[in-house]
């Protein structure tokens, strides 16, 4: 019988290197480093922060991304009225942001919040968003300014009221505390109006000590989102305003320090986000609609009176334009070029 003998040394080498092999092959795969980008959104996880997710999701996702889109809610990282200072100082890398929380501070992107000059049909109020945030001008305001750059769209469904003052005619607003943006009120206020702003968080306290009698918000998903039908008693269908102009900023710092392969995907990502909002809505449309007609009064807001409400607006839009343009800013000219893209989205 042959016999296989090995030295003591050998045996000794040979599980040594055994015993290597099998380390390394325990060992972590250590994954690139990341940079962490922090996003301050306030409220909670809903139908409209599904755009920034789409997008989040996307890039963290991506092979071998070196960036990690790290969402916070609930205003976790800062107030919200303080979003465009934070991000200009690096608090934070990027927040969710609406311009009629910030007077003043996106004079020519305001242009979104005049009222009933954008389209109520959601997918073709995307495009002119879209068309709008890559406006040369609206570039330019925002890196100057605050060194934010557009990184994903909020588009808003039209804007409803819920509260205690039944509103079926402009007559019905008189003397009415209504939770509007600065220049959406102005339309209200020629009916008498009483605007008040106060932030979507503060929204349900505000309703239930009555500082404010009837709140403007995107219809349906926001109201219940909020919960304001637990402290309301009716809510107007038909009146459909434009609202506040929300979006997602980024730091520029920390925009030009994500890779170009990622940055060529947002484009599309952006797109994606468009879509899975508005798809939000509507199911949030299906959910919350039969909810609001079982516990409030729906006041129905005829079309003859959202015609008076309409009237008035385009003087509103001109006297805008008019006061952007003696602060030596293109006023007229973005006017003019949200009027041709809201013309086009509506063919």
């Amino acid at each position: 019988m042959l016999k296989l003998t090995t030295s003591p040394e050998r045996a000794s080498v040979a599980l040594g290197i055994v015993a290597g092999l099998a380390a390394n092959l325990a060992l972590p795969t250590v994954a690139a480093a990341q940079d962490v980008l922090n996003f301050n959104i306030f409220g909670g996880k809903r139908a409209v922060t599904r755009g920034i997710e789409v997008v989040a999701d996307g890039l963290n996702k991506a092979p071998g991304s070196t960036v990690e889109v790290k969402i916070h809610y609930g205003a976790a990282l800062g107030p919200q009225k303080q979003t465009p200072e934070s991000i200009k100082t690096g608090g934070y890398e990027g927040g969710m942001m609406c311009v009629g929380y910030y007077p003043n501070k996106f004079p020519l992107l305001s242009v979104m919040e005049l009222p009933f000059l954008l389209p109520r049909d959601i997918r073709a109020k995307a495009k002119v968003q879209d068309a709008v945030m890559a406006h040369p001008d609206i570039v330019k305001e925002m890196a100057g300014r605050w060194n934010i750059k557009y990184f994903a769209p909020v588009v808003l469904p039209p804007y409803e009221f819920m509260g205690n003052k039944k509103i079926t005619s402009t007559a019905d607003m008189k003397g009415v505390k209504m939770r509007i943006s600065g220049l959406n009120a102005k339309a209200l206020q020629a009916f008498g109006a009483v605007p008040t702003m106060v932030t979507a968080p503060e929204g349900y306290t505000a309703l239930e000590r009555g500082t404010i009698d009837s709140f403007g918000f995107p219809y349906s998903y926001a109201f219940g989102a909020y919960k304001l039908h637990e402290v309301s008693k009716y809510v107007t269908e038909g009146v459909a305003m434009a609202g506040f102009m929300c979006f997602q900023g980024i730091s520029l710092t920390a925009w030009n320090k994500i890779p170009d392969k990622l940055k060529a995907m947002v484009p599309k990502l952006q797109q994606d986000a468009n879509k899975a909002m508005i798809a939000a809505y509507e199911k949030a449309d299906s959910k919350w609609i039969p909810i609001f007609k079982k516990r409030l009064e729906v006041s129905e807001f005829p079309a003859s009176e959202r015609k008076k409400l309409a009237e008035g607006a385009a003087k509103i839009w001109t006297d805008w334009a008019k006061q952007q343009d003696a602060k030596g800013r293109p006023g007229t000219k973005i006017l003019e070029f949200v009027k041709a893209e809201v013309a086009k989205a509506t063919k």
